[in-house]
């Protein structure tokens, strides 16, 4: 990153950058080809995923660097679905920078809480931002694959 993050609401003319940035990322941790076409719907970002969710992305010189969707909280939760980093910039503060916005987003909409549902190779970045594992949820994609369940209280 050379300057500070533009961070700004994602657009329509974004969704198709987003979607290929998420199986980017996704593939980042090893994944094969047969487990991301199994991902490929469920991490796709729609036009419609725009009115449905809260999505935010990261700039970096006009370029897109990572992202993240918040669903409207349920029972006070508010749902990261999802939050991606291009590859090449993760364990580069791109991902803190998009929790922040995320959990203000969430406090703007009266969250107590946020959650979501894990890859195993992301829960270290999701206890660095205070979240912690309450059990095991099971993939929208893969059948029988169990995903740590995460959350975070909010003050």
């Amino acid at each position: 990153m050379s300057a500070p993050l533009v961070i700004r609401p994602a657009a329509r003319s974004d969704v198709e950058f987003l979607s290929e940035l998420a199986m980017r990322s996704k593939a980042s941790h090893g994944y094969d080809a047969a487990f991301m076409a199994q991902c490929r719907e469920e991490l796709a970002i729609r036009p419609h995923t725009l009115s449905e969710r809260d999505v935010w992305l990261a700039e970096d010189n006009g370029a897109i660097v990572g992202f993240f969707a918040l669903e409207p909280p349920a029972k006070g939760v508010c749902e990261v679905n999802p939050i991606f980093v291009e590859p090449h910039l993760q364990q580069g503060g791109v991902g803190s920078v998009l929790w922040r916005k995320l959990e203000e987003r969430a406090r703007f909409v009266g969250a107590s809480a946020i959650g979501l549902d894990s890859d195993p190779h992301a829960v270290g970045f999701y206890e660095k931002m205070g979240c912690q594992m309450t059990g095991w949820s099971p993939s929208g994609s893969v059948p029988g694959r169990m995903l740590p369940r995460m959350q975070k209280p909010l003050d």
